[in-house]
């Protein structure tokens, strides 16, 4: 793949060039949503993508938005902001997604196809997407090797756990709504948005109701990575996916905040974001600091949703408490509620 992609290798026989021109020039053209589909033998591979076209593309109000482990629909729920890649695994295909892209296809999505013969082929695919990448990148005009809204979350979490060391408490905050439990945060500018509900369903309803064709949902869970939660969450996705036929993502923090958490802040303002945190039932305390790890998180989580209020974005953050599944319960019968009309 290096002597492949090589500078003296013509444009049309360079598969990472090739590659890149059909990402960048999508995008440009407001097919700016890569989803990716693995066989499943290489689901991980997702992961890997979704943090470099991320992280590389979004910045400067453009970018790509990478879409991983989002479940295959039928061709109708999907609009025309999407470009679909296929990496399937030779050696153990699938046959559901083998013919539910070729539906997709069928239907006139865009499929890129890319067969991986074993798991030795995976580094020649980390190769062709870097080089896919940066040309992208320079397709659609900006620098693919540079991070700017990363810094721009650290510093804010950084402000927040200097006041805990000083003050021994983050700053106090007063959500716009409760409701057995589950309290509602957004910056002032979003809840005049929201307008006034008075019930969980209503604000969902509100907040989901700003999603607008070509625009994508993301959740954002600062809750403990499992199966149980990506589950929960998954469902919810799929939920406005299947409603709003729009692309949606779901990440995990403070794992999301150095991958797709650039685009997020950096790349266009065409994502509407649902983060979702809970209070630690059990804590540990940082070594030679007055804080735990677990106001560490929140921090983070805090210091994430004022750069997204700070850059304009639509966001809303959802606040568990302690009984994390009872509260992830109650969200997805309020999002089922607010999806009915």
């Amino acid at each position: 793949m290096v002597q492949a992609c090589a500078a003296s290798v013509p444009v049309e026989k360079n598969p990472g060039v090739m590659l890149g021109i059909v990402l960048g020039t999508a995008a440009k053209t407001g097919r700016d949503k890569v989803t990716i589909i693995t066989s499943p033998a290489i689901s991980d591979l997702g992961a890997w993508l979704e943090q470099l076209l991320a992280e590389s593309t979004g910045k400067q109000g453009r970018g790509i938005v990478p879409v991983d482990r989002e479940r295959l629909a039928s061709a109708e729920a999907y609009g025309n902001d999407r470009v679909f890649a296929y990496l399937r695994f030779e050696s153990a295909p699938d046959a559901d997604q083998d013919a539910k892209v070729a539906a997709l296809e069928k239907a006139g999505q865009p499929v890129i196809r890319i067969a991986v013969q074993d798991t030795y082929d995976l580094g020649q695919e980390f190769f062709r997407w870097e080089i896919a990448t940066a040309v992208a990148g320079s397709i659609i005009g900006i620098n693919a090797f540079n991070q700017p809204d990363v810094e721009a979350s650290k510093i804010e979490t950084r402000k927040l756990t200097d006041q805990y060391e000083k003050s021994g408490s983050l700053p106090a905050e007063q959500p716009i709504f409760e409701q057995n439990g589950i309290k509602l945060f957004t910056d002032a500018k979003n809840s005049s948005a929201l307008g006034k509900a008075n019930s969980l369903s209503g604000y969902l309803k509100a907040h989901l109701g700003r999603i607008q064709p070509g625009d994508y949902f993301s959740v954002l869970g600062f809750i403990e990575m499992n199966d149980e939660h990506e589950d929960a969450l998954q469902k919810i996705r799929h939920a406005v996916r299947d409603s709003r036929h729009v692309a949606t993502c779901l990440g995990f923090g403070p794992r999301f905040l150095h991958s797709t958490g650039q685009a997020y802040k950096g790349g266009p303002n065409s994502g509407v974001f649902l983060q979702v945190t809970c209070d630690d039932a059990a804590d540990l305390q940082v070594p030679g600091q007055k804080y735990t790890f677990g106001i560490v998180k929140a921090a983070q989580a805090r210091g994430d949703f004022q750069v997204l209020a700070d850059r304009g974005r639509r966001a809303l953050r959802l606040h568990l408490g302690k009984d994390v599944d009872a509260g992830l319960s109650e969200l997805s019968k309020a999002v089922a509620e607010a999806l009915q009309n």
